[in-house]
């Protein structure tokens, strides 16, 4: 029997590439032909997931963290020596910095302008972008001070980092980075969120990286004049592209000086690692994040993963972190079994802590509950 295993990451606890080990793990000494395929949609994982898949080499170079502290983070470079590929999430993202230091008030996606910059110095004019799990609400202006673009207040100087100072610019100054018209930048992403209003990058994600109510109020507002300076100033409108919200609105940001386009984050990494064909030629797919919520179905890896495995009629497992009451009932025909880690007592920090050991288990028992042992 082959068993397909395709995980996305249990956010904040395993990495995809870790929950797969755990899920191969918790299936040793059965006589199973196993393959493992980490997956991505353009948050963490994604390097590893394109390198893996093209064949291509990792590197790393040094970069500001959201908070001003020096890193190493990872970039790939794929197979035919001309593409990048980058997550904004090793240089900008919220798993690098501890809980009680996260405010988009003052993170920086600094770090990510500075491996952007990087990779062109290097010679390289494609780049793939993933722009999942960012620590900032920036509007991608400290990823442009990196690249060379002034953000300057009412003393012509360079405004501080953070979506804080965002309310400070008076002129944005993009007259030297006609340097940067050849280079070919991808967004990888899997929402459509617009860059301002009740679905945009603030009133939507700020919370999550650590913003009172308050403070999404004051980034929104921040967003808004940065927005309206960058039209005054450059002629292009941020506003209204599908995918101007991402990443705490970076994408907007960086359509001042890249010819961009997005694509989604899911589907790339599905044709990249020529996923249906493998589903297809499988006998059980796994898969799995860290929540089955009402979101998955928006692009998320486990859907579509799903959805795959129906066309070709073929049985998938789904194991996530925690299941959602609304998600058991909404996705119960999509999966020939569905289990959570916070069961029969397991909070959802214990699950987190264990998930790994608590996966093995729960493959092995899922396997024998359904016979396939």
């Amino acid at each position: 029997m082959k068993i397909l295993i395709v995980p996305d990451s249990f956010k904040g606890s395993l990495s995809s590439q870790q929950v797969a080990e755990a899920i191969e793990e918790g299936l040793a000494g059965l006589l199973f032909k196993i393959e493992k395929i980490p997956m991505a949609d353009g948050g963490e994982g994604t390097v590893d997931c394109l390198v893996a898949a093209e064949r291509g080499t990792m590197m790393r170079n040094f970069v500001t963290n959201p908070i001003g502290k020096k890193i190493q983070a990872e970039f790939g470079i794929l197979k035919d020596d001309k593409t990048a590929i980058i997550e904004m999430a090793s240089a900008s993202g919220l798993l690098l910095i501890s809980k009680e230091k996260r405010n988009p008030l003052y993170t920086t996606t600094y770090g990510t302008g500075e491996l952007i910059r990087k990779v062109i110095e290097r010679g390289y004019s494609k780049i793939i972008l993933g722009l999942g799990g960012s620590a900032t609400t920036d509007c991608g202006a400290g990823a442009l001070q990196a690249l060379g673009v002034k953000l300057l207040d009412e003393n012509g100087i360079n405004i501080k980092t953070g979506g804080f100072y965002l309310k400070n610019i008076k002129q944005i100054d993009i007259s030297t980075q006609n340097k940067y018209e050849n280079i070919e930048l991808t967004f990888l992403c899997d929402v459509s969120n617009k860059l301002l209003g009740i679905n945009g990058a603030a009133r939507v994600y700020s919370q999550q990286k650590g913003s009172s109510l308050e403070e999404v109020q004051i980034l929104e507002d921040n967003i808004e004049h940065f927005a309206g300076i960058a039209k005054r100033d450059t002629g292009i409108n941020i506003t209204e592209f599908n995918g101007s919200g991402a990443a705490g609105g970076l994408a907007a940001g960086l359509s001042l000086i890249f010819k961009s386009h997005f694509v989604s984050g899911s589907e790339f990494v599905i044709n990249a690692t020529n996923l249906k064909t493998k589903i297809k030629n499988a006998d059980v797919i796994i898969t799995g994040e860290g929540e089955l919520n009402s979101q998955t179905k928006f692009g998320k890896i486990p859907y579509k993963i799903a959805k795959i495995a129906k066309k070709y009629k073929k049985p998938i497992i789904g194991i996530f972190g925690s299941i959602t009451e609304d998600a058991r009932e909404e996705y119960e025909h999509d999966y020939l079994f569905m289990s959570e880690l916070c069961e029969k007592g397991i909070s959802k920090e214990k699950a987190m802590q264990n998930a790994y050991s608590l996966l093995s288990g729960k493959v092995r028992e899922i396997f024998k509950e359904l016979q396939l042992n």
